[in-house]
């Protein structure tokens, strides 16, 4: 067998394991492996020509399987990052209201200014 489908392999189960182990805490940590895996994987895909034995087309249907279950993980990690910096906008908004509620009134210099007639 091919030892880059092999590698290729271990390296997709990694990475499913290291997206397992996902929390809002360690997030950084994990898309930092995420990526380094994901260059590594890049790596032995290029190694890979046809035509492939039986037992090699098995390996790489394992490999399909997985990655639907990685791009699942993916898809939920970017969709909490992307809440999470949705909500961090909103609280410096708030915050910045907070300090400075009148930042937004319309004032001529302190002068009243009647719009109707």
């Amino acid at each position: 067998m091919n030892p880059a489908i092999t590698q290729l392999y271990d390296i997709t189960k990694e990475l499913d394991k290291v997206l397992n182990t996902s929390t809002s805490k360690n997030r950084e940590e994990i898309i930092t492996e995420v990526n380094r895996l994901i260059e590594e994987r890049a790596v032995y895909l290029d190694e890979l020509n046809p035509p492939f034995t039986e037992e090699e087309k098995t390996t790489g249907n394992q490999i399909v399987d997985l990655n639907e279950n990685i791009k699942q993980k993916m898809d939920t990690l970017f969709a909490d990052l992307k809440q999470e910096m949705k909500q961090m906008k909103q609280q410096k908004k708030s915050n910045q209201s907070y300090t400075n509620p009148y930042k937004h009134v319309q004032t001529m210099d302190g002068m009243f200014y009647d719009r109707k007639k």
